[in-house]
């Protein structure tokens, strides 16, 4: 992409988030490549309900929005929240994985963690909330080939729509490693469709453990399989490592911060492996392995991920 070409898209792509944040639709803003076909919409969802997980205060939630009108996304995609619907208290919303969609309406998991996801979690039924999605590319789903799930706490949010949209879910196996107690997490959905295995790790002792299953089951996968991983960053370098030491086909969905998820705010930037010049839409570049003389490049995780081939992004 030449340095015309970026500014042209970056001053698109602002023009784009303005427009959002009046009240358009992103699918009116004409953003380019890279919006996942042009499907994504604001719209305005009303809180169904909301369950907080587990307890002794973690902070865990479930939140149900009504049914916002879309085909159900592929798996592994996301959307933009906006707590005070309207408002325009926050500019900037943030970022969920679509944790499950069906005619009941739309699930989104989180933790708390700073002002805007506690005024998530302070929302009532009936309260409105501003959404734009489905946002991203989706993870891969073959029929034909075993699935190794490997989720780190929050990151099992994007792996409950993947088991309820895998059309063989029982050639899943989910490797789930978690510090909280197993009642903070949204397992409940997913048991016994696919194969589950929970790791409680009180300490280091149990983190190294997990970590050298985590190896022997890359490699086990590596052959024939494929292998998803969601979680805290150390988390996805140590399963790109493993992946590339021993070349398994290997994809991460990572947990990237942003404001606005259209390509806008430059802020989920992160580095890949891109042909020295490329012309074509990079997210098409991207789902494919590297080649021999590419080069690093930065890309927006919004337009071109969340999900990336292990030996594509670097971390």
């Amino acid at each position: 992409m030449t340095p015309d070409a970026g500014r042209r898209l970056i001053g698109k792509n602002m023009n784009a988030a303005s427009m959002i944040m009046r009240g358009a639709s992103p699918a009116q803003t004409n953003t380019g490549p890279g919006m996942a076909g042009g499907t994504s919409a604001l719209v305005r969802l009303e809180v169904l309900d909301i369950a907080e997980l587990g307890w002794g205060g973690p902070g865990f939630f479930v939140l149900r929005l009504s049914q916002p009108g879309w085909e159900h996304p592929l798996p592994g995609r996301f959307l933009m929240l906006r707590a005070t619907a309207g408002s325009g208290e926050y500019l900037c919303a943030r970022p969920f994985s679509i944790c499950r969609i069906n005619d009941d309406g739309l699930v989104v998991f989180f933790q708390v963690r700073g002002k805007a996801t506690r005024d998530f979690a302070a929302l009532k039924p009936g309260d409105p909330v501003d959404a734009w999605g489905p946002l991203g590319n989706s993870l891969p789903v073959d029929p034909c080939r075993p699935v190794l799930v490997l989720a780190g706490g929050v990151g099992i949010a994007p792996f409950v729509n993947y088991v309820d949209r895998h059309p063989v879910p029982g050639s899943i196996s989910l490797e789930f490693g978690h510090r909280l107690p197993l009642e903070c997490y949204p397992l409940r959905y997913i048991e016994g469709k696919c194969s589950i295995r929970t790791h409680h790790e009180k300490n280091d002792g149990d983190r190294a453990v997990f970590s050298m299953l985590v190896e022997e089951r890359i490699r086990e996968f590596a052959l024939s399989g494929i292998v998803l991983a969601c979680g805290p960053p150390a988390f996805l370098r140590l399963v790109r490592e493993l992946a590339l030491k021993y070349r398994a086909e290997a994809w991460l969905s990572l947990e990237t911060r942003m404001a606005c998820g259209i390509g806008a705010c430059l802020g989920c930037a992160v580095k890949t492996l891109l042909p020295a010049e490329y012309f074509a839409a990079p997210a098409q570049i991207l789902a494919a392995p590297p080649s021999e003389g590419d080069r690093e490049h930065y890309v927006q995780t919004c337009l071109c991920g969340p999900n990336f081939r292990a030996d594509r992004v670097l971390l």
